[in-house]
Order: C-alpha cells, then structure tokens, then sequence
C-alpha cells in the first residue's frame, strides 16, 4: 500500500481528497493543525497527525517513505491575508517551501500543490487560460503564485516531481459559510436554513465558475498519477462554465436582498482544455446536481425547510 501526505487534509476539500483517496487504496497521512479543518472532517482510516506545516522539525519525518505528497493547507481566505499579510504568508508561503523540501528530502515522487485561481486577477478576455500573465489582486493570489513558481523551481534545481492545480470556486458538502470572502453558495445555505435573505452583493450580475469538490478530489489524483505532468505545470480546475450569483440564488430559492459591492473580480470562467489533455480530467458534476445535494444536506425542500 502507498503512502501519500495530505496536508490540509482536514479542511473542505483535503477532506475530501483524502476520502478518495483511500477509496483507491492509499495509506494516508494528514497533516494539519485544525486552525481552519476540523478534527471531525479526519477520514478515521486515515492517520492523522496535528502539527503546523509552519514547523519544519514536525512535519518532516511524517513524509518518509511518502510517494505522492498533496499541499492543501493554506489560510485560504483572500481578505484574511489582505489584513494579516505577515500571518499569511508564513503559512502560504514558508509553509509551502517547508512542505516542498520536506517532499525532496524523502525522495518523493511528485507533489500536488493546490494553488488558485486568484492568481488570474482581473483579466481583459475570457475564458482564463494558464499562458495568461498573473495579476495577483490580493497577498493570497501572490502567495498561490510564489507558491506555483516554487514548485518549478523546485523541479528544475532539485528534480522533484511536481504539478499545480489552479481550483475555481469550489463548492459542495462540508463547505465553509463562514468569513467575508467565503464562497457565497455557502452563505446564502447558512442563510436560507435561517430563514434570513439572501445576500447579494451589487446586483449579482457577477458570474464564478462553480467546481464541485469531488471533482476537484478527482483532479488531484488524476494530476498525481498520470505520466504527462510533473515538471511544475500549472493546469485550470474548473467547470469551464460561469454562472451569476443570481442564478445560484435563485437555485437555493427564498427572499433576497443586495448589499455594497467589494473588491474581486466581476467574472471568472475557467478553459479547462489542459487538464483534459494533460491529466484527463473533465467536471463531471453539474450545478445543478450538485445543489440538489446540498439542499437535500441542509434540509431545503423546494421553498420549504424541513
């Protein structure tokens, strides 16, 4: 049985990767020290270990005899590292060059970094393409994209194997509704089940490329297995489809109300066309399929909660 790391792997989505991945059969190591995954989200056939990717001495030897190691943790909000940049960046990016040299050093064979696709910024054309110049809105965006180029580096200096998932608003069971930033599918549930509005900022023209977690587990282990990757590429996740914040709305159904705008883009759409070549991946999971889930989880029965 192969050993592989997850770090993060507590959180929303390593949760879920690490689900996956020891459905295929993997000893799973998880590393994360719960100050944003929960120790709940921690599959119970997984070893967990709860230490601070901040702290190299800790974390190194859990990656012995690692094969594959996935960097998921991360302070992931973008207006949390806007107003704690120093915070930030120690965990994004000293924790990512901690966790980089922890996967050279045991001779592993590829990392997986899950990077973002904040690194994009605003952009004059869509869909967003990875040969695009980064532009960075936020400290977070820039961590990602340090972190991108590390793993580059880290390939051409050191020979360790390692490819970049750029994820799109990712959605789906477990997600976290808290914080300023939070993805708004995850707000408006915690507020329909509340029986409060839901709150719009601007006019909810603004259109995201909703990705199910599932199949951003899926990308993961796709981008760890196949053979066309592994020199630092950095490759789209994303459903290749934008919706507004409107139609997700009108999705979950109740009352709304519209609030200030804030600073992020006003569209993003992922081409997804690299991932599809390079790893085989394609969305398999609709919006749609992918509410109808979610308002089943919390209870939303048409315009009813029950």
């Amino acid at each position: 049985m192969d050993k592989v790391i997850v770090t993060g792997g507590a959180g929303f989505i390593g949760s879920h990767l690490a689900g996956a991945l020891i459905e295929k059969g993997y000893e799973v190591h998880i590393i994360d020290n719960l100050s944003g995954g929960k120790k709940g989200n921690v599959n119970s056939r997984a070893v967990f270990h709860q230490k601070d990717i901040r702290d190299f001495a800790e974390i190194a030897p859990i990656f012995k005899n690692g094969k594959y190691v996935f960097h998921l943790a991360a302070r992931p909000r973008v207006q949390v590292s806007i107003q704690d940049p120093l915070a930030t960046n120690a965990v994004n990016v000293d924790g990512t060059l901690n966790v980089l040299v922890a996967a050279r050093d045991a001779k592993a064979k590829r990392l997986v970094f899950s990077s973002s696709s904040s690194v994009y910024g605003n952009q004059k054309t869509l869909p967003l393409r990875e040969n695009m110049e980064a532009n960075p809105l936020s400290p977070y965006g820039l961590h990602k994209l340090i972190g991108e180029q590390y793993c580059v580096l880290f390939g051409v200096v050191y020979g360790l194997e390692a490819v970049s998932l750029r994820y799109f608003n990712v959605y789906g069971p477990g997600m976290n509704p808290k914080g300023a930033y939070a993805l708004a599918i995850g707000k408006f549930f915690e507020q329909r089940k509340k029986n409060k509005p839901l709150t719009i900022t601007s006019d909810g023209k603004q259109s995201r490329d909703f990705t199910h977690v599932r199949d951003v587990a899926r990308a993961n282990l796709l981008a760890a297995e196949s053979a066309k990757v592994g020199k630092g590429e950095v490759i789209n996740i994303g459903a290749g489809e934008n919706r507004t914040i409107l139609e997700v709305a009108d999705l979950i159904g109740g009352p709304k109300v519209f609030v200030e705008p804030r600073l992020e883009p006003k569209h993003t759409l992922a081409d997804n066309k690299k991932a599809r070549n390079l790893i085989g991946w394609k969305p398999e999971i609709t919006l749609e399929e992918g509410m109808e889930e979610l308002k089943r989880v919390n209870g939303i029965n048409g315009n009813k909660i029950v």
